[in-house]
């Protein structure tokens, strides 16, 4: 019995530990022991670091990078291995240190932010005080100004470079504007043209009235008594000097028709482009830009769009020349130093724009002072005179004239602008003199319909997988006529991507006179240079490849850079009883007559007997035929 409590007592012992170790597992260890940190959440540190920098709107993220995670106990049931490593666990972290590296962290744009917002405090104060007409004051601001923005380290931040260069751009213009309005500011006229006198102006005033232009400038001045009264009328009810009126003798010479190299045309010289932005249309029928009266119209907007953005008019006439694009670059691609006037300016533009300005200056200084240069006795054309006629009727200038008792060349002065001289369908108003209006209205109905000439040839493109028949077949033209046009020997050789030329129904196309000249006359040898072939050599001898490469021992047609070649004589100067005939020169005989008589063309007779039109032949003389 007793041995049976002895033994008893140990299992219950044993039995008892069990269930203590068993409840131990299943009651979880307090969270708010002392040996563990607080629990902290993640809105409660963005509440932390939102109070350490409430106006840092770029603050570190509310995702635990600086914050502990949450402290949990681990599970002793769990495997070892499911427990998150050490190193992932983030510290807690010091207000301090967040305060710290939000700090480094802010962008170093609102360092920079109150510098450019001072420059632009002095650029407003500037402008400010040049409207006051202290212009001194005005200088002064923008130096400041300018001074601030060059203080400015950017940081290679792109942001930050575009807005120093706007800004330095900005004072740039600003200082052009001031020095150009100090001739003017004590008349309160800040729209008039300063008269300035240099070198340069000096050496176009001496060109007009002395040296070769002087002709040029008394035609272009008599010529101007046509169209600048209008000129003249126009600029001032748009508020514009008028001595922009003196503009189209730079121009122009006063003539409607000029054409430039840079197909400018018309009085004001406009290009295509920009006469189509400020509304000169150019169809079939009409090119605006011939117009005297719509081309100073838009020439008024053009300049008056320039004044707005330089406010100098000796940089406007500049920018009109060669474009505000080329000027604009000119004055932002300086330094450090910005640019005074338009003469720091002047020698940084192309040539031809430099000459412009002073050719102008040079222009008004001697129409004000027309006596000192001894041109005052220069006469003046008379203002054209006319009255508008609205015409809905396709009709000829000529046929108008013929009706109406004047001269075509007068109807042509009158509306320079129509291309072919054939007034459009749509309701057009047609210049006529004076006192002719009513008579064109009674007898418009007598006038026929005319039609303006159509182009003799369209072009088209070749696409990949075309011929020759297919592109005939849609524009319903012969294949010889298109190779006749375009002078192809062979239908098959038409490439993808080049252009043909398609002759229009009713149009004769001629064979070309032109004949394959021989390129060199006399010379028995060639030098083989990149790009050459047997065939291209052979052509430019006016042999054969077979030839030359029996001559030259060729086994095959390749060929190497430097390879001397030997070329046999031309057709034309083997004896004439082998190819040509020969033809004894009689009385009254001329070449033309001779190629004639033996159905040769004229160039190809004078070029087997080495003759040029100029050559004369003789009696007895023995020439070659074919």
């Amino acid at each position: 019995m007793i041995k049976l409590r002895i033994l008893f007592l140990p299992v219950f012992l044993l039995f008892l530990l069990c269930g203590c170790i068993q409840t131990l597992h299943k009651t979880p260890v307090s969270q708010d022991a002392d040996y563990l940190p607080a629990q902290i959440s993640d809105s409660d540190s963005a509440e932390s670091i939102e109070k350490v920098n409430h106006k840092n709107q770029k603050s570190i993220q509310q995702d635990g990078d600086y914050l502990p995670a949450q402290t949990s106990t681990p599970d002793f049931a769990k495997p070892p291995e499911k427990v998150a490593p050490k190193d992932k666990k983030p510290s807690p972290i010091d207000p301090l240190v967040a305060e710290k590296n939000i700090a480094e962290n802010s962008s170093p744009e609102k360092k920079i932010q109150p510098i450019f917002d001072e420059a632009l405090v002095f650029c407003q104060a500037s402008q400010d005080f040049w409207q006051k007409g202290e212009l001194e004051n005005a200088i002064e601001a923008l130096d400041h100004a300018y001074s601030l923005i060059l203080e400015i380290d950017n940081n290679d931040i792109p942001e930050l470079i575009q807005q120093k260069e706007d800004l330095r751009f900005m004072i740039s213009k600003r200082i052009l504007e001031i020095y150009a309005s100090r001739n003017i500011v004590v008349n309160g006229n800040h729209n008039a043209i300063p008269m300035v006198m240099n070198k340069h102006i000096q050496n176009e005033i001496n060109s007009f009235t002395k040296k070769g232009e002087k002709k040029f400038f008394v035609e272009s001045y008599k010529r101007s008594g046509k169209y600048r009264p209008k000129i003249v009328s126009a600029l001032k009810e748009a508020g514009l000097p008028v001595e922009l009126s003196w503009l189209p003798l730079i121009e122009s010479g006063f003539k409607v028709n000029a054409l430039s190299k840079a197909r400018a045309l018309g009085l004001w010289q406009f290009i295509p482009s920009t006469g189509y932005k400020f509304g000169l249309k150019r169809n079939k029928y009409i090119d605006g830009r011939l117009d005297p009266v719509k081309s100073t119209k838009a020439a008024i907007e053009y300049l008056s769009e320039l004044h707005h953005i330089f406010g100098d008019w000796t940089t406007v006439l500049a920018a009109y020349n060669c474009g505000e694009g080329k000027v604009l670059r000119v004055i932002r691609n300086q330094n450090i130093n910005y640019l005074d006037n338009f003469w720091d300016l002047y020698e940084r533009l192309p040539q031809e724009t430099a000459r412009y300005v002073p050719r102008f200056m040079a222009t008004l200084h001697i129409i004000k002072n027309l006596e000192k240069y001894g041109l005052d006795s220069i006469p003046v054309d008379k203002p054209l005179e006319y009255e508008i006629i609205n015409v809905s009727k396709q009709v000829h200038l000529r046929n108008v004239a013929k009706k109406i008792g004047v001269t075509e060349k007068t109807l042509r002065k009158l509306n320079p602008e129509l291309r072919y001289r054939i007034l459009p369908k749509d309701n057009y108003p047609l210049r006529v003199p004076s006192g002719k209006g009513q008579v064109l209205l009674a007898k418009l109905d007598e006038i026929p319909v005319s039609h303006p000439p159509q182009r003799a040839y369209v072009y088209h493109r070749i696409k990949s997988g075309e011929s020759l028949s297919t592109i005939a077949r849609r524009y319903r033209c012969s294949m010889r006529s298109i190779m006749r046009a375009n002078n192809l020997r062979r239908s098959s050789f038409i490439i993808a991507g080049k252009k043909l030329k398609i002759p229009r129904r009713g149009t004769i196309v001629y064979r070309s006179k032109k004949y394959n000249k021989i390129k060199y006359a006399n010379t028995s040898s060639h030098v083989v240079k990149s790009g050459d072939s047997l065939w291209i050599i052979a052509k430019q001898y006016g042999t054969t490849t077979k030839k030359i490469r029996e001559l030259n021992n060729l086994s095959t047609t390749n060929l190497h850079i430097g390879q001397v070649l030997k070329i046999r004589e031309r057709k034309e100067d083997r004896p004439a009883g082998e190819y040509l005939k020969t033809y004894l020169v009689k009385r009254g005989d001329s070449p033309f007559k001779i190629a004639q008589l033996h159905k040769m063309p004229l160039e190809q007779f004078l070029h087997i007997n080495r003759l040029t039109p100029r050559n004369k032949i003789y009696p007895g003389q023995r020439l070659y035929v074919e």
